[in-house]
């Protein structure tokens, strides 16, 4: 049974998600403000994911996003806006939320999200245990990719699974539908950009070649590719 832990300022909204979930076969604990949601971090096991409201009593939610991207890169999170406006949810997906929904949402659609999300952070990975392309080397079970030799570089879930995709096979593009299949779990709709976001984020960390050349390239129709 996969934990979860959900934080919103509304109780109520908490209560029928929590009721929706459970019934779903999830276990849930509920914080109201991040202070809650700190305590309970740093006090129980590790969830098995997020699920966060961006607009919380005594911070933002996209504070402790950061946060908990520092402190457990891993760990899935799902994010929740009662505003939904664009800037809210490309400042969510660059600080590294693995997914974005704006409230009122349908519990149907969230725990398909949740699920995906999930599938993405327990499925075993059927490569090797170190993936090396050049002077990158990738590792799917740690989640973590170093350049040279350098010091490891910690991927989020989502960004793990594109990097896991592109250097299966570098230098040929991946069309944006079949990487999000394969990254993401699932389609991408009109306007989506949280796989573009997960890809910004993975360039801004993997960096440039030393001969300056972009790792990750975008091909206009085609997809992305890893340059080697």
């Amino acid at each position: 049974m996969s934990t979860i832990l959900l934080v919103d300022d509304d109780q109520e909204l908490c209560e029928l998600l929590t009721h929706w979930l459970r019934q779903e076969g999830f276990s849930v604990h509920a914080c109201f403000d991040t202070h809650s949601a700190r305590e309970f971090l740093a006090n129980n096991p590790e969830p098995d994911a997020v699920i966060l409201d961006v607009m919380l009593p005594d911070g933002n939610g996209l504070q402790l996003l950061s946060k908990v991207r520092t402190e457990h890169p891993q760990l899935p999170v799902l994010m929740l806006s009662a505003r939904g406006e664009p800037t809210d949810r490309i400042i969510g997906l660059e600080l590294g939320a693995d997914d974005y929904l704006a409230k009122p949402c349908d519990p149907r659609e969230l725990t398909a999200r949740l699920r995906a999300v999930l599938r993405r952070s327990v499925n075993a990975p059927a490569t090797p245990s170190t993936i090396i392309v050049g002077d990158l080397q990738y590792s799917p079970a740690r989640g973590t990719a170093s350049i040279a030799e350098q010091d490891d570089i910690d991927l989020t879930v989502s960004e793990g699974r594109i990097l896991e995709a592109l250097l299966a096979a570098p230098g040929e593009p991946i069309d944006k539908q079949q990487l999000a299949q394969l990254a993401l779990d699932r389609k991408l709709t009109l306007y989506d950009r949280s796989l573009d976001m997960h890809v910004s984020n993975l360039r801004r960390k993997l960096g440039a070649h030393t001969d300056n050349r972009p790792r990750i390239i975008a091909l206009r129709g085609r997809g992305y590719y890893y340059s080697v």
